[in-house]
């Protein structure tokens, strides 16, 4: 059975960081990327950033780019979000996803699995 297990979401500041993890399991981690999306209330869900297990290859979208970093434990199945600078339109739901692909790509139609989801806030 597979799981995707986010966690450390929360509230955070204008400027204030968080990193958000996804713990994987139930599936066979090297043939898989994991990627990163968000949805915002009243909006699509959008590509943030996503990788490519067995080698730690990177996408990113273009507006996290410098802000955002993704990567991976294979010890642990785990893939991490570093998010710095963050702000206010950065509010969302992330989520973790899991798609056996040959390429990291931010297209949500390819991925087969989805964890719950961790909210983030970015609020004064």
């Amino acid at each position: 059975q597979v799981q995707l297990v986010e966690s450390g979401g929360g509230l955070v500041q204008p400027g204030g960081s968080l990193r958000l993890s996804c713990a994987a399991s139930g599936f066979t981690w090297d043939y898989y990327a994991i990627a990163w999306f968000r949805q915002a209330p009243g909006k699509e869900r959008e590509g943030v950033s996503c990788i490519r297990s067995r080698d730690g290859r990177t996408n990113y979208a273009d507006s996290m780019k410098g802000r955002f970093t993704i990567s991976r434990d294979n010890a642990k199945n785990t893939v991490y979000l570093q998010m710095n600078s963050l702000k206010p339109e950065d509010t969302a739901v992330y989520y973790c996803a899991a798609g056996r692909l040959s390429f990291p790509v931010l297209e949500k139609g390819l991925y087969d699995y989805w964890g719950q989801g961790t909210q983030v806030t970015v609020s004064s």
